[in-house]
């Protein structure tokens, strides 16, 4: 069974500390047919990584507990996550930003609010990586 814009479905954890913005975006994953589950903040991120195993992850970078780079690191450290996508969530879109995600081992970038194509490019990039993996 596909998503609504016709990929792969995938099993998707969106951790952000913001309660409306995490429920929202929850249930937009839901309704594009996605698995998904949420976490509120860094330590959450890692316990529902292991308990879930996602193949996607969309992480906020400013969360209380363990920040989204501190979530990062641990994930690409732990074998497990080998062929997880990661994806930075944050309102900080400059280039500089960009390029501190992408050196702290992010593989894509989304600026907030985010966009539905821009959510949907990066959910399909992470087949690419899915599937190498």
């Amino acid at each position: 069974m596909g998503t609504a814009d016709g990929s792969a479905p995938r099993r998707v954890l969106v951790v952000e500390d913001n309660p409306d913005g995490l429920e929202t975006l929850v249930a937009l994953l839901e309704m594009l047919g996605h698995e998904v589950a949420g976490a509120a903040d860094g330590e959450q991120a890692i316990q529902q990584a292991a308990a879930f195993r996602p193949q996607v992850v969309l992480l906020d970078l400013g969360l209380p507990v363990m920040d989204g780079y501190e979530v990062a690191r641990t994930l690409r450290q732990d074998l497990r996550f080998d062929d997880v996508f990661i994806a930075a969530l944050t309102g900080w879109g400059a280039e500089g930003d960009r390029r501190r995600t992408a050196d702290a081992g992010f593989d894509a970038h989304l600026t907030k609010p985010v966009e539905l194509p821009a959510l949907e490019a990066v959910l399909a990039r992470s087949g690419q990586r899915c599937a190498q993996g």
